[in-house]
């Protein structure tokens, strides 16, 4: 397989480190509008398959003319959500497939925007579904951790252990800490700001997509693996606009760990108008307040040196097992900063989140997984996935009760 990698930051780095260990590479191009940046990540494999190469993830012309120069088939964007329609389209004009971690950015209800939906996340991708299907090329949605190994674990659930599904459940949590420093997010804070100061979307059999407040419906969740209780609050996400059309469930939500200090920070930066991706004139220049933040806070890809602890992404699941009796169970997916830094040399974050998409290009370049249009990974079996998983040295586990 002939890969277009867009995007060399964290995620980036630990997709091409991992994917340097895999046989059905056959080349991998890893672009990045900092040329320095997919260098330095190129150079750490030491491998001849891999090939850097600068381009602007805004420029489809560039992107399409980089995908025709090394003959790619699928473009993988590591990119924050920004740049998706401009990678979506272009992956879709050269006729090659594509694959994301994150989805195209939603707009909150103009006028309701706690009670009802504008945009979702998604929905300008999904409107192109019919062009995806026509050229027979393959869209794969949604394909990292959360969401993605996520989504994966709600497609296990409904053809493996229940009758019927009540609610799904995304619960994600850490115990992770950095030395040195007080606030110090461990995924880009760009697309962190986004995911949990938009209006959060549940989605309920009977109402359909719905959205309520920021930070609404606090409960404290008990990780596993030592991890432990961690209050967790609703925070728009794409499983919840991904489950639904795929696995039938009477409710989808989605609930971050994310910790008092942590969304006093994102409050602040709300309230103060930092969060804005609008550009403000600043002596002689024009810059995002959110660009700014981003900038003045470390590297996350950096951080993993002064990281402790576990990171956790899983699906609780409730409803009717397939004995006729209630269950609930929890699926999830730990990584360890230490191994990940022994092994990889990345941190937890980024690592968990890059480990899936190979797997899945790893399940297509051999055949287990095939389809065109626009999917999410709900809609392919969900064995090979977590095999292949287990088989790259990260296994799942499974929690009965919750």
């Amino acid at each position: 397989m002939r890969i277009l990698l867009v995007g060399a930051g964290g995620v980036g780095a630990a997709v091409t480190a991992i994917a340097a260990r895999r046989e059905f590479v056959e080349r991998l191009v890893v672009a990045d509008v900092q040329l320095a940046r997919a260098e330095k990540a190129v150079a750490a494999t030491g491998d001849p398959r891999f090939v850097a190469a600068r381009v602007d993830a805004s420029d489809e012309a560039a992107v399409g003319a980089l995908l025709a120069e090394h003959g790619c088939t699928v473009l993988l964007n590591a990119t924050d959500p920004r740049f998706v329609m401009p990678l979506f389209r272009a992956a879709l004009s050269a006729g090659v497939d594509y694959l994301d971690m994150a989805m195209s950015l939603s707009r909150p209800h103009p006028e309701e925007p706690h009670r009802r939906t504008g945009v979702k996340l998604g929905d300008e991708q999904f409107a192109l579904a019919g062009h995806w299907e026509a050229a027979g090329r393959l869209a794969l949605v949604g394909m990292g951790v959360e969401p993605g190994l996520s989504d994966v674990f709600a497609r296990y659930a409904a053809d493996h252990l229940f009758a019927e599904i009540d609610e799904l459940g995304v619960r994600d949590g850490a115990n992770l800490a950095v030395r040195g420093h007080d606030f110090a997010p461990s995924f880009s804070i760009w697309t962190t700001i986004e995911e949990c100061l938009n209006p959060p979307v549940i989605w309920e059999r009977d109402r359909g997509w719905f959205t309520t407040e920021p930070f609404s419906e606090p409960e404290v969740f008990d990780f596993p693996e030592g991890i432990g209780p961690v209050e967790c609050v609703n925070v728009e996400h794409e499983e919840v606009v991904l489950m639904p059309r795929w696995v039938d469930a009477r409710r989808v939500t989605f609930k971050y760990g994310l910790g008092t200090e942590f969304i006093d920070v994102l409050k602040a930066l709300h309230k103060t108008g930092l969060d804005s991706t609008t550009p403000v004139r600043v002596g002689d220049v024009e810059v995002a307040p959110r660009d700014v933040v981003a900038a003045t806070l470390p590297d996350p890809a950096g951080l993993g040196g002064l990281m402790t602890g576990k990171t956790c992404a899983g699906l609780w699941v409730r409803g009717t097992g397939r004995d006729g009796n209630p269950r609930e169970v929890y699926l999830y997916h730990v990584v360890d900063n230490a191994w990940s830094m022994t092994e990889y040399g990345t941190q937890a974050v980024v690592w968990q989140t890059a480990v899936n998409p190979v797997v899945a290009l790893e399940l297509l370049a051999t055949g287990r997984w095939q389809g065109a249009g626009v999917l999410g990974p709900e809609a392919f079996d969900a064995v090979p996935f977590l095999d292949l998983l287990t088989a790259y040295g990260s296994p799942w586990g499974m929690r009965e009760g919750g």
